[in-house]
C-alpha cells in the first residue's frame, strides 16, 4: 500500500480519524506522517488542551496557588507540576485534594500492600530455613565437623524436596 499523500513510498503509518461521526482512514509513509504530525502540533496541542480542560477555572487555579504547606512552602500547584511532595506534612495539608486523586488512580484510598498466598509464604519460610542451614553447613565444614555437616546437608535436601513437591501440586 502506498502513501495517500505522496503516492511514492510505502505506507507505514495508519491513522483513523473520526470527525462528526464519520470515519476516515489515512495511510502515510514515515516522511509524510512526520510532516502531518508537525502540522497538527502547530494547529492543536493536545497536552495544552488537556491541561486547560482540567484547570478550566482560573479561580480554582488561584486557590491552588494560595494553598501552601506551612512546613516546606510547597504549593498545590507546584505539587501538580512536579508530581512530588516537599515533606511529609504535605500529605495532611493537601489531603482533601489528594484522596479523590488516589481513588481514581488506585481504586482505593487505603493502602493494603501485597500479601503472599499461604503456599508462597510457606515456601518463603522454607527458603529462609534452607539459607540458614546452608550457613551452618558452611561453618560445620570449615570446623571439620563432617557428621554435623552431613546431617545439615540431609536436612537441606529434605526441605528442598518439600518445596518441589508443593510446586508440583500447584
Amino acid at each position: 500500500m502506498l502513501c495517500d499523500i505522496c503516492g511514492k513510498r510505502p505506507a507505514t503509518v495508519h491513522l483513523t480519524e473520526i470527525i462528526n461521526g464519520k470515519v476516515k482512514e489515512v495511510h502515510l509513509c514515515e516522511e509524510c506522517a512526520r510532516k502531518k504530525s508537525e502540522q497538527l502540533q502547530v494547529q492543536f496541542n493536545i497536552a495544552d488542551f488537556l491541561y486547560d480542560f482540567v484547570n478550566a477555572s482560573s479561580l480554582e487555579t488561584e486557590k491552588q496557588e494560595k494553598e501552601i504547606c506551612p512546613n516546606c512552602g510547597l504549593s498545590y500547584l507546584d505539587f501538580k507540576k512536579q508530581g512530588k511532595f516537599g515533606c511529609s506534612r504535605c500529605y495532611d495539608v493537601f489531603k482533601p485534594k489528594i484522596l479523590p486523586l488516589l481513588q481514581k488512580i488506585h481504586g482505593s484510598i487505603q493502602h493494603r500492600g501485597k500479601y503472599p498466598s499461604i503456599k508462597e509464604y510457606r515456601h518463603l519460610s522454607l527458603r529462609q530455613k534452607i539459607e540458614s542451614l546452608k550457613e551452618y553447613l558452611a561453618r560445620a565444614i570449615k570446623l571439620e565437623e563432617y557428621e554435623e555437616a552431613a546431617r545439615l546437608r540431609d536436612q537441606i535436601r529434605e526441605l528442598e524436596k518439600k518445596i518441589q513437591k508443593d510446586k508440583g501440586n500447584v
